[in-house]
């Protein structure tokens, strides 16, 4: 009979494999592993994203048809506009795949729920709806969203922001509710 030391030889669908050609294999593998993923990173940098932002109509914005202050339009500009306006500054990082098309769905995401550039587009009631969700996702830290602040560190808003931020959008909420009263809607 045979004998065998269990620490050098592994038996692998019926043939001795010693450890030395186990981990000649395992190197191979990961080898060719590796090379695969830098051809598909490198294959996926010529599919890229669009980055045209929309038209902005002035009349459509929220300066047009609300009382923003230089601070809070200071602060919308600075944490709030390239993911919820049509004035988007891309950056570096959009140039690289597949961090651009996450980036893209985050812009996207932003714009569909609330666009600063298409504001007075939306009927009153939903104006006041988004003021309220304004100072909601601001309270909860939701907003700015934690990913975008790990790279964009000026937007992170202060306590005294946020606090500005939420006032502001309050006020407004209250300017656009005694309005849908007067209206009678």
């Amino acid at each position: 009979m045979k004998s065998f030391q269990k620490s050098e030889n592994i038996v692998a669908s019926g043939y001795w494999i010693s450890l030395p050609q186990l981990s000649e294999m395992v190197k191979k593998t990961l080898k060719v592993l590796v090379i695969l993923i830098v051809a598909a990173v490198i294959v996926l940098q010529f599919f890229r994203i669009d980055k045209a932002n929309p038209p902005v109509v002035q009349a459509e914005t929220l300066e047009a048809t609300t009382v923003v202050s230089p601070d809070i339009s200071l602060i919308i500009g600075r944490s709030c506009n390239d993911c919820h306006s049509n004035q988007t500054r891309y950056p570096w990082y959009s140039n690289i795949q597949p961090m651009a098309w996450m980036l893209k769905n985050d812009i996207d995401d932003g714009r569909r729920n609330l666009n600063f550039s298409i504001w007075s587009t939306y009927a009153p009631k939903r104006q006041s709806k988004k003021f309220e969700q304004i100072c909601d996702q601001i309270t909860s830290k939701e907003m700015p969203l934690p990913s975008y602040l790990w790279i964009h560190r000026g937007a992170v808003l202060s306590d005294t922001e946020s606090k500005a931020l939420c006032d502001w959008a309050k006020g407004e909420q209250a300017r656009v509710d005694a309005a849908i009263a007067a209206a009678g809607q």
